[in-house]
């Protein structure tokens, strides 16, 4: 077991392992709280000459995920937003994305568990411009990957002891049944949310007329 959640871990560490992670973390089916965070921290205490890179490449694949969430907000429309989104949150995330793509975006910053995934599906729904929400996104993904990157650069050497204490271990455990558990349950709710959308679309059954008597 313990060989497994290395090898694990070991893929999400490199720089492809990275923009993945970035990717799959602004998805709408993978769950993994502060996946993205944990893998830039470990990578800039392990190579701090290159935290600089770790932010950029972890931006990128969240910039890359969102664009797919964004996507999928915009061919449901404003209508299909409830097949996705808690229709008692769903006030709340139409209210600041009426505000702007800025404000939006400023929320990225925020790290989890605070539910960022559906203000962008709700900004793709809600008709916000792409080429305006996306780089906002982008800077202040940079902005927070960067801070923690930083950081961990700086500090990085009691990071890497940790990494070597059983804790340690059970950290990881423990992120990976809540990344597979989460996962598994974000796909379901995905799956059953567009056959919903898929039977509300489709056109009612047509009915022969029902015949005359000739006499």
């Amino acid at each position: 077991m313990r060989a497994f959640f290395y090898s694990v871990l070991g893929y999400f560490l490199t720089p492809a392992g990275v923009v993945l992670m970035g990717t799959l973390d602004a998805s709408m089916v993978f769950f993994l709280p502060l996946g993205i965070d944990f893998v830039v921290i470990i990578m800039a205490a392990r190579h701090p000459d290159l935290f600089w890179l770790y932010a950029l490449l972890a931006a990128l694949g969240s910039v890359i995920g969102a664009a797919g969430t964004f996507w999928i907000g915009k061919k449901a429309g404003e209508h299909g937003l409830t097949r996705f989104v808690n229709p008692h949150r769903l006030e709340r995330v139409r209210a600041r994305v009426d505000r702007g793509a800025f404000v939006v975006a400023a929320l990225a910053l925020i790290p989890p568990p605070f539910p960022f995934t559906p203000f962008v599906l709700a900004s793709g729904a809600l008709g916000m411009n792409a080429w305006g929400f996306l780089p906002a996104l982008a800077a202040a993904r940079v902005f927070r990957f960067g801070a923690e990157a930083a950081l961990a650069s700086r500090y990085g050497s009691q990071i890497l002891r940790w990494m070597k204490t059983p804790s340690f271990e059970t950290v990881i455990g423990v992120l990976i049944a809540l990344a597979v558990i989460g996962t598994i349950v974000s796909a379901i709710a995905l799956v059953r949310g567009t056959r919903r959308g898929s039977g509300a679309s489709r056109p009612p059954r047509r009915t022969a007329p029902a015949a005359t008597d000739p006499r």
